[in-house]
C-alpha cells in the first residue's frame, strides 16, 4: 500500500448550486460518500468555502469556489511499470499493463500511469484513457500542437482502433456490427452507470471472432466511437460479457450486485492504433503484442 501527499478537490459552483447548503450539495453531487462522512469531514475542517472553513449549513451561491482538502490515504497497490513503444518530440505511445489506472481517480492519485509518465516526461499528456482492468496502447502528447492536432483526430473518428477481447459463450457467427447506444442508467448499488440504453449516444463496433474455444470466443474489435466501456457493454449487448467481468451482464445491462466500473477481472487489450503524425503527416501505426490468454493458438 502507497500512502499519498493527500489531494485538495475544487469546485467552482455554477448555478446548481443554487438553494443548497454546503452539506445538502455535498451529499447530492458527491455520492461516493454517505452525509455522515461529510459531517465528518466538515467537522474536522477539511471543507472550505470561499478559502474559509465551512460549517456546513452555508447557503451557497454560484460563483463561489468549494475545496475539499483530503488527508493522504493509503492506495491500492498496482503495477508500477509501463514500456515505451514509440517516442518522438511530439508524442509518446506506451504499453500500459493491466491493473495500472490511466488518470487518478478511484481512490488512485500517484499510483497511475500518468504520475509515472509524468515523472519522465514532464509535458506528458494522455489523449485518451484505457479502464483500469485493461492493457495495452495509451498515446501521450508531448507539446500542446500535437495534442490540439491529435484531440481533434480522437473527436472526429479519426483514430483506427483495434482491440482484443475474451468473451463468454462460443459465437454463433463470425462478425458482428453492434450499434447499441450507450448512455448513463440507474443502479441501485451504484447510482448511475454507463450501459446499453435507448436514450444513450450513438456507438459502433465491429467484432470479428479470431477463435472459438470450449466456453467462450476471443475477439478482435474495432471501435468506430469512444463511449465509456464501450467493448464491455457491446460485447455484452449480443449475448458474450467479457470473461470475468463483474459489471455488464446479458443485453450489455450492469448485473444486481456489480463490482466498480475499475475493477478488473476481464481480459481486454488496446492492441493497434493507426492515425496521422502531426507532425510528418504520415500515417503512424503501433501494435502492443497482447497477453498470453488473448493469443491465439498459433501465436502462442
Amino acid at each position: 500500500m502507497h500512502l499519498n501527499e493527500g489531494y485538495s478537490y475544487l469546485e467552482h459552483l455554477d448555478t446548481k448550486a443554487r438553494g443548497h447548503t454546503v452539506l445538502s450539495y455535498l451529499e447530492r453531487y458527491f455520492t461516493h460518500s454517505t452525509k455522515e462522512m461529510w459531517l465528518e469531514r466538515l467537522q474536522r475542517g477539511e471543507i472550505l468555502l470561499d478559502n474559509k472553513v465551512a460549517r456546513g449549513d452555508e447557503v451557497l451561491q454560484a460563483s463561489q469556489t468549494l475545496v475539499w482538502n483530503r488527508p493522504p490515504w493509503h492506495e491500492e497497490d498496482a503495477p508500477q511499470t509501463f514500456e515505451i513503444l514509440y517516442q518522438d518530440e511530439t508524442i509518446l505511445v506506451v504499453d500500459k499493463p493491466s491493473g495500472l489506472p490511466t488518470l487518478p481517480g478511484g481512490g488512485f492519485l500517484d499510483n497511475t500511469l500518468f504520475s509515472f509518465v509524468r515523472r519522465e516526461f514532464s509535458t506528458a499528456q494522455p489523449l485518451h484513457r484505457l479502464g483500469r482492468g485493461t492493457s495495452g496502447l495509451v498515446v501521450f502528447s508531448l507539446t500542446s500542437e500535437a495534442a490540439r492536432d491529435l484531440s481533434k483526430r480522437w473527436r472526429n473518428h479519426k483514430v483506427e482502433k483495434h482491440y482484443r477481447a475474451l468473451a463468454s459463450g462460443v459465437a454463433a457467427q463470425n462478425e458482428y456490427k453492434i450499434d447499441a447506444p450507450i448512455g448513463l442508467v440507474k443502479h441501485s448499488k451504484l447510482g448511475e452507470v454507463y450501459a446499453a440504453s435507448e436514450n444513450g449516444k450513438a456507438s459502433s463496433s465491429l467484432a470479428q471472432v479470431l477463435e472459438k474455444r470450449d466456453r467462450a470466443t476471443l475477439f478482435t474489435i474495432q471501435i468506430f466511437t469512444g463511449r465509456p466501456h464501450q467493448i464491455r457493454i457491446h460485447l455484452a449487448f449480443i449475448g458474450h460479457p467479457l470473461e470475468g467481468d463483474k459489471l455488464y451482464g446479458m443485453g450489455g445491462k450492469p448485473l444486481e450486485d456489480a463490482a466498480l466500473p475499475g475493477e478488473g477481472g476481464y481480459l481486454l487489450h488496446a492492441e493497434r492504433l493507426k492515425f496521422i503524425h502531426p507532425v510528418t503527416g504520415e500515417w503512424l501505426e503501433l501494435w502492443a503484442e497482447p497477453p498470453a490468454e488473448l493469443k491465439c493458438k498459433s501465436e502462442s
